[in-house]
């Protein structure tokens, strides 16, 4: 078994109480994050897989009068993300991995350097900020420029998501901040 089944299975084995108390503790980091505070588009995505419930935090970030958008599949550039505005309203359609996404809507697509956070998924991480995605390499592609765009990529994971070392190749992007517990 490899590295990114083993920690999707240590993820999905997650009691529920042990689910709840780290997602308190990683709610309440970005209710505190100045850059959450200061931000007005801010991207993440919608849980799968057992990932940390992101539900909570898009409530939060409407209540904050924030822009909230979801990545979508780029219907014609293959492994690329668009991203669209969400909101309550906003009809979703699941993607071709079964991943509810907003409805395509080319009004509802923001640049990708007008966004100021994008709260990235993750498999797995290392302490040096390396993440493993799902393997399509969907994020390294989106992030590649993220300091020149001036983006805050912030990853969001379980601890128990944390290994020693990520095998990580010249195109991987390093995150400069992963909120975990």
């Amino acid at each position: 078994m490899n590295i990114r089944n083993i920690i999707r299975q240590k993820r999905r084995e997650l009691s529920l109480a042990e689910r709840q108390i780290a997602q308190q503790i990683i709610y309440q980091q970005i209710a505190n994050h100045p850059a959450v505070q200061s931000a007005n588009n801010i991207a993440i995505f919608l849980s799968f897989d057992g990932e940390v419930n992101t539900k909570p935090i898009i409530e939060f970030l409407w209540q904050q009068h924030k822009s909230v958008y979801l990545p979508v599949i780029h219907p014609f550039v293959p492994n690329h993300l668009l991203f669209l505005n969400y909101t309550p309203q906003t009809p979703l359609v699941n993607n071709q991995f079964g991943i509810p996404e907003p409805a395509l809507n080319v009004l509802n697509v923001i640049p990708v350097h007008h966004l100021d956070i994008i709260f990235t998924p993750l498999v797995a991480f290392d302490a040096r900020g390396y993440r493993m995605g799902m393997g399509g390499g969907f994020y390294d592609r989106m992030l590649a420029n993220y300091q020149v765009q001036q983006i805050l990529p912030i990853g969001l994971a379980f601890a128990c998501q944390q290994v020693e070392k990520i095998a990580n190749n010249p195109w991987d992007i390093c995150l400069p901040e992963i909120i975990y517990a």
